[in-house]
């Protein structure tokens, strides 16, 4: 349940906490037993007119009256102290306070933002935080000598209002509530700075979060354009473990560059150069490499399941072998690809589509070929020694299989 301070209008003495019942009528019918008056308005600080509990929060400040206008508290003080020649009070910032001294209430200014809250918010939920000593009263008075006054009475503090405002709501409610475009971080150093202890580790989680949020955002075309842009032709380009996923990697040059462990899952590369690259344990899997240089690329154990490779070429006239042994090919399209002396040692190769390839002197030992098709496809010395051909295809066939030795 809701809790209000109320004050006689034009005044700031003597304040009553009445709690907030189910109507206005309720509340203004304690207001009236509270000061023995017949209240029949309430204004906030302002000036401005409550005529809807849902504009109440808690711990609100309210003024009561019987049927008059706001009486501004600001001009009240002002006249009975004003002297001859003085100017007008100001109206833009907070009232100096008749009896202000009696009150629980104090303002703070915080690097130009005013605050209004009570003592018991800053002393009861961190009573060892600095807040709380600057304000803590003992035998002698505060504690901890509270900061100087600006020429409104309040306390001057030199932080960032934007970070401090869900400290002190914390302190009110003991809730972490902040817009989305205040950063958490921020509001973590206002908590150490004045020592808000309890709330650092809920701070400190919402930062992880964050930063696993922005790190799981795939990287796009843009960004891998960039760094090979900013990355001398020297050293080496490490996407080691990236997320790439999706993005549209199409003709670039690629060579050489570490991707193992990186998420290409569904990205488009075709035509791109991804010569003597490290795919190792790469997901590519549902990736268009159609037309793409893969010249002694390592594959070991990467996942290209229903990837389309087709018409690529992994073939490297010096010598240097593509080695995809262990690789996931299951369901990949390698139409027409030149993969001559290509490792595919126990890849994964069942329905995958292998017509009119190259596959001179692979290595296809102990893979599994199941309902791979291997039309028309040049299989001149490759080790098929152990692989699993049941239900192949084999049907115009450059070079004749001897089938005893290869169907295990």
């Amino acid at each position: 349940m809701k809790r209000v301070i109320l004050f006689r209008n034009g005044t700031e003495v003597n304040g009553k906490v009445v709690l907030v019942t189910h109507s206005l009528d309720e509340l203004l019918n304690s207001a009236s037993s509270k000061f023995g008056i017949a209240a029949k308005r309430l204004f906030t600080p302002q000036g401005g007119e409550i005529d809807d509990l849902k504009l109440i929060r808690d711990d609100d400040i309210l003024y009561v009256a019987e049927g008059e206008g706001f009486i501004s508290l600001a001009g009240a003080c002002a006249c009975s102290h004003a002297s001859p020649g003085d100017g007008p009070p100001a109206t833009d910032a907070p009232a100096q306070t008749c009896g202000r001294h009696n009150s629980d209430w104090i303002t703070l200014n915080v690097g130009g933002k005013y605050f209004t809250t009570s003592k018991s918010t800053l002393l009861t939920k961190e009573p060892m935080s600095m807040l709380a000593r600057m304000f803590a009263e003992g035998e002698k008075g505060y504690i901890m000598t509270p900061s100087n006054m600006d020429k409104n009475g309040a306390y001057l503090i030199d932080r960032s209002p934007t970070f401090f405002e869900p400290i002190l709501n914390y302190l009110r409610n003991g809730q972490l509530i902040f817009n989305s475009d205040v950063n958490p971080e921020g509001v973590l150093e206002e908590a150490r700075f004045f020592g808000i202890e309890s709330v650092v580790p809920q701070l400190e989680a919402v930062i992880q979060s964050s930063q696993r949020s922005r790190d799981n955002v795939p990287l796009t075309r843009r960004d891998v354009i960039n760094a090979l842009i900013l990355t001398p032709f020297t050293a080496e380009l490490r996407f080691q473990g990236v997320n790439l996923a999706g993005s549209d990697l199409s003709r670039l040059d690629l060579r050489n560059i570490n991707f193992k462990y990186a998420c290409l899952h569904g990205c488009r590369m075709v035509g791109a150069n991804l010569s003597w690259c490290c795919l190792e344990r790469a997901d590519l899997s549902h990736a268009v490499l159609e037309g793409a240089q893969l010249l002694g690329v390592k594959m070991l154990c990467a996942n290209l399941e229903g990837a389309n490779l087709r018409g690529c070429n992994f073939e490297d006239p010096t010598g240097s072998r593509a080695n995809m042994e262990g690789v996931n090919l299951k369901g990949s399209n390698l139409e027409g690809s030149i993969m001559a002396g290509v490792n595919l040692r126990v890849a994964t190769l069942k329905n995958a589509n292998l017509q009119n390839c190259d596959l001179r002197a692979a290595v296809l030992a102990g893979a599994d070929l199941e309902n791979c098709d291997l039309s028309g496809s040049d299989l001149h010395e490759a080790n098929l020694r152990g692989a699993n051909l049941k239900d192949a295809a084999f049907e115009l066939m450059l070079t004749p299989l001897h089938m005893s030795q290869t169907i295990r």
